[in-house]
């Protein structure tokens, strides 16, 4: 689960003092190779082909000075480190705004970091702080306690499924489709697409059935070449792990490590009619 609070969850200062020092070695070591990458100077100058940018700059400072680190253990954000070294600049859908945002978009520094958090304070807060981000609210309408329903039910709805005919924006019948996103979400096509949040540890919080269905619906419509790359965090719980069986499917599930599972999913399109299965996502 993203971090929303620049707090550490930990109460013993010792451990959150260690874990801020390793945490902040590592982060800076992988900012320093992003830099230093041909693959992250693509559109830099030709006078300054090594140029930083500002934001990668401001995300070495800031992680190099705070005991406070993204929630993701090391070898989870390597899964998704190794991506985008070999994808930027693309573009990059986080859900989920917190502690690791200004480390995912100085690591895609000229390409496109899109962040959407549920609690629209969180966002005016973040932003106050760091001004650099991309970052919306979403209002989410649906309750971790409809899970369920939700995943016996989808199928009933025509706008929902079959998976060929579901869509994003505007759809109001689908309960699970996210259709009142920022123009900018529908408009491109998501190289990336990180689902940590919103929340989904109690009865009353959105959980992230609409974020992994419509990351499902994305990777699907893609028309550009390649697969979208999807990391789901948190596999660990019951409702995320269903969810992304049911819509992200085990067959397109290229690594696991710890509670992150990565995903790379064709386009409905360049599926051959041998593998696809009509009858759902899957």
């Amino acid at each position: 689960m993203t971090q929303r609070h620049f707090l550490p969850e930990n109460p013993c200062v010792l451990v959150s003092l260690i874990s801020g020092l390793i945490g902040g070695v590592f982060l800076v070591f992988i900012f320093i190779r992003a830099a230093d990458s041909p693959l992250f100077q693509t559109h830099a100058s030709t006078t300054s082909p090594l140029q930083t940018t500002p934001i990668q700059l401001r995300a070495i400072l800031h992680y190099a000075t705070s005991t406070v680190v993204p929630q993701q253990t090391i070898d989870e954000i390597t899964i998704s480190f190794d991506i985008l070294r070999s994808l930027s600049p693309c573009n990059f859908l986080v859900f989920g705004l917190g502690h690791d945002s200004l480390m995912w978009a100085s690591l895609n520094p000229r390409g496109t970091t899109l962040f959407l958090e549920e609690t629209p304070e969180w966002v005016q807060t973040t932003l106050k702080i760091v001004p650099d981000l991309n970052a919306h609210a979403v209002n989410y309408t649906t309750k971790l306690y409809e899970s369920n329903d939700l995943l016996s039910s989808y199928k009933s709805e025509p706008d929902c499924f079959p998976p060929d005919k579901a869509y994003l924006k505007n759809n109001e019948r689908c309960r699970l489709e996210l259709n009142m996103l920022p123009d900018e979400v529908y408009d491109k096509e998501w190289d990336l697409i990180m689902i940590d949040a919103p929340r989904g540890y109690f009865d009353e919080s959105p959980g992230r059935m609409a974020a992994i269905y419509s990351a499902a619906v994305m990777a699907r419509k893609r028309k550009g070449s390649g697969v979208t790359h999807v990391f789901l965090h948190d596999v660990d719980r019951k409702v995320e792990k269903a969810y992304a069986e049911e819509f992200l499917c085990r067959k397109y599930l290229v690594k696991g490590v710890g509670r992150l599972w990565h995903f790379e999913i064709p386009p409905a399109a360049k599926v051959t009619e041998v593998g696809r299965e009509s009858a759902g996502f899957c």
